[in-house]
């Protein structure tokens, strides 16, 4: 693999005013003496000067310059400034500034195989731009096509719901995906020189044709549990309304007004509607 390496420059600034001074003395020299062989020598040193001001250049921060030599790869300057190199160098800009990707909407199937549709948000950034330049035809390319397919391949291995506890869920565990996300985008994009900073889905729903049926799974998920801590909290009341009564040596219950008791409690409690009395008068056992 190419790795970067640094490349041997100096600063441009003291380049350029030697190129500059040498191309007002060749116009100085031409308007004092325009004979044939002055001319000649001017015209040597004007293609001298500009090959040597072809090794100019400039670089911009968070930019780094990648040089090769007749197909070679000579470095990477990212000292920003004006810079000079020799003028046989071809060079290639490689921003190393951080990016966003955002995929677009993937259908796939989770764990449990129900469609559904998701998207992530990538930030990343070129940290070897040798390896951004030289391992991979477009690195930018390759980041969101390598970027979906992370995401695909995570998608398939986590459900949309947990059903089983500790299970990790495409919606409810937001935190523990977005990091196994990141890792694996990391473990793609590495061979491009690239570092995926951040990794997070975006947007996740189930797919249009099964969205409803599975909203009516949600809701009645959500119902039983509701009915089931009021169930818990219904027999714990019910469980201190007879000690106390017994406690305190209220009344006398026998087992099967106990039962009428515990079956009246529980309606009354668990009951959607309020409650609506009905009145004995006569004694308890009638």
């Amino acid at each position: 693999m190419v790795r970067e390496r640094e490349l041997k420059s100096i600063s441009g600034i003291f380049p350029a005013i030697l190129i500059l001074a040498a191309f007002i003395l060749v116009g100085v020299e031409f308007s004092r003496n325009p004979s044939p062989e002055i001319v000649l020598g001017l015209v040597v040193i004007v293609v001298l000067n500009g090959l040597a001001a072809k090794g100019l250049f400039i670089v911009n921060p968070n930019e780094g310059k990648v040089a090769q030599f007749f197909g070679r790869y000579v470095g990477t300057e990212r000292q920003a400034g004006p810079r000079w190199a020799n003028p046989l160098y071809s060079r290639r800009s490689i921003s190393m500034r951080v990016r966003n990707f955002e995929s677009s909407k993937l259908k796939v199937n989770d764990q449990d195989g129900n469609p559904i549709e998701i998207g992530a948000v990538v930030v990343w950034r070129v940290v070897d731009t040798a390896e951004a330049a030289f391992e991979v035809d477009d690195y930018q390319h390759y980041v969101h096509i390598q970027s979906e397919a992370a995401l695909r391949n995570l998608a398939t291995h986590h459900p949309y719901d947990g059903t089983a506890e500790g299970q990790l869920s495409l919606r409810a565990n937001t935190a523990e995906i977005a990091q196994q996300l990141q890792k694996e985008v990391q473990d793609r994009l590495s061979k491009a020189g690239v570092e995926a900073i951040e990794a997070r889905i975006s947007h996740l729903a189930y797919a249009p044709e099964v969205a409803a049926t599975m909203l009516r799974r949600q809701q009645a998920g959500a119902v039983v549990a509701a009915r089931t801590r009021i169930v818990e909290g219904a027999v714990g009341m019910v469980n201190m309304a007879l000690e106390q009564i017994a406690a305190k040596n209220i009344v006398q219950l026998d087992e099967d007004r106990k039962a009428a008791m515990v079956s009246n409690l529980l309606v009354v409690l668990c009951g959607e509607h309020e409650a609506r009395p009905v009145i004995n008068t006569g004694t308890i056992y009638q």
